[in-house]
């Protein structure tokens, strides 16, 4: 099995100014948040590409980045450890990119899908940034960093309706997609000129391909047959063909990865309690609530239709204004949370965001119909979910090695993924369930809606229960350089 080491200190190593620290941060919160904004325009603009297409499959246009994420991030992380995150961070950004033009150039919704699915890749430069941030920060900065990081989301909450709302109102959904392919070649561009090359890297070793096709394929294949389950029937021989199938995948990688000399996601890591419960409880939490777009946009954005659709219909503009308290809430909690994560147990921070965000979509679930409403919802939701966000990845780094942790970062944001397609998904089947097919296009009513916030309640409760799985760790001030907790 290969080692671990050190790069021998050069140029890039020595010690940093804050004003270079500084940059460093604003490069990793742009590659960072850019998958969240993406999440954020995707979520923003499918009502409009739904309707330009007239498809019923809008469920792809976001599940197709999610897919090819997922299915790229073990070789990623591997990739990483052994080649440098750095230059792991240039390749994903680079085929971002590529992504991103060719759904932009699109002129039908089949080439569109190809177009996100290339763009998914991009997904893999989140973990690595994380990682990132432990190697080549000084401690003190490690906790603010990351907690900065993550609150990020909130300025991608705060600013990205602002933006998507100035530029579907004038330039329609092909200005958000064009946006989307610009701002993945700054990313580019930023991670090139400012983020160092981590010094921690794997001392020889090579990919573990078969692993990384036998994970990859099934959980591709699980999300596929959820994302059909509706056409096909969730009774039928061909969903269960596919489930099945798919299971018994994922038991081959088990069984393969204990035998290969260097696994994708090393057993001795995982099977550990700290590990696999936070990586459980983090993914479930973070996952649900990324998932949480689905239903709230679609219900602020589609129009109002008698009979056939009973969204809010209101303008991007109006939805960046009346949401921008909400997102200066999730941009609050995320700092805060990651200042507090050096003197209060992770656990309760994780469990009392989880509670809040179950308390914020509980009410939201009756009180959805206005402005006031939303706000209200989204006050209490968005500061449980700035802090669910921002203690996941400073968990993670509480209990694994820094040699262990883009894998750990990794496998988080892959359960986070499996976890947010599934849910969003079967959001889509519980919404169509109270909905009417017009000109192609699927419509939803009231109570679509209704179930869909009720679907994401049971899921971040389900985040906050399995908090109490997770054995105490040291706080981040309390972790050795080098050592797990």
């Amino acid at each position: 099995m290969s080692q671990t080491r050190t790069i021998p200190p050069q140029a890039h190593e020595r010690p940093r100014s804050s004003t270079r620290n500084v940059l460093v941060v604003i490069a990793l919160v742009w590659t960072v948040q850019l998958v969240a904004l993406m999440a954020a325009l995707s979520g923003i603009v499918q009502a409009d590409v739904a309707i330009h297409f007239r498809t019923t499959e809008i469920a792809w246009f976001t599940l197709m980045t999610l897919l090819t994420g997922t299915f790229f991030l073990p070789f990623a992380v591997k990739a990483a450890a052994l080649f440098g995150k750095k230059r792991v961070l240039l390749v994903a950004t680079g085929l971002g990119f590529v992504g991103d033009l060719v759904a932009a150039l699109a002129t039908d919704y089949r080439t569109l899908l190809i177009g996100r699915g290339i763009a998914g890749v991009y997904a893999a430069t989140a973990p690595l940034a994380y990682a990132i941030t432990r190697d080549v920060f000084p401690r003190r900065w490690v906790g603010l960093a990351s907690g900065i990081l993550a609150g990020g989301v909130g300025l991608v909450a705060f600013g990205g309706p602002f933006l998507s709302g100035w530029l579907l109102d004038d330039y329609g959904f092909r200005g958000v997609l064009w946006f989307m392919a610009i701002s993945t070649a700054v990313s580019f561009l930023l991670v090139a000129a400012f983020v160092p090359e981590s010094p921690i890297r794997a001392a020889g070793g090579r990919m573990d391909w078969i692993g990384g096709l036998l994970l990859g394929g099934g959980i591709t294949g699980i999300v596929y047959a959820v994302g059909q389950g509706s056409h096909w029937g969730w009774d039928s021989g061909k969903f269960a063909t596919y489930i099945a199938g798919s299971l018994i995948v994922l038991v081959v990688f088990v069984l393969v990865e204990r035998r290969v000399a260097e696994p994708l996601f090393p057993p001795a890591m995982t099977r550990r309690r700290p590990v696999w419960t936070v990586l459980l409880a983090t993914s479930i939490a973070a996952g649900s609530l990324s998932a949480v777009g689905v239903v709230i946009q679609l219900l602020i954005l589609m129009p109002n239709i008698p009979t056939i659709s009973e969204g809010l219909g209101w303008s991007g503009t109006h939805n960046a204004v009346v949401t921008s308290p909400i997102s200066a809430m999730i941009i609050v909690a995320a700092v805060g949370t990651g200042l507090l994560a050096r003197r209060v147990d992770a656990r309760i921070l994780l469990g009392a965001g989880s509670a809040l965000t179950v308390l914020g979509y509980g009410i939201g679930t009756q009180l959805h119909h206005n402005a006031a409403q939303i706000v209200e919802m989204g006050l209490i939701a968005g500061l449980g979910t700035g802090m669910v966000m921002a203690i996941a990845p400073i968990m993670i780094i509480e209990v694994v090695t820094p040699e262990e942790q883009p894998l750990a970062n990794g496998a988080q944001t892959l359960g986070q993924g499996v976890a947010q397609i599934v849910v969003s998904q079967v959001a889509f089947v519980v919404m169509a369930q109270h909905g009417k097919v017009m000109k192609g296009t699927q419509f939803y009513l009231d109570k679509g809606f209704t179930n869909g916030l009720w679907l994401v309640v049971g899921c971040c409760a389900l985040g906050a229960v399995l908090v109490l799985l997770i054995p105490r760790s040291k706080r981040l001030d309390e972790v050795p350089v080098g050592q797990a907790a």
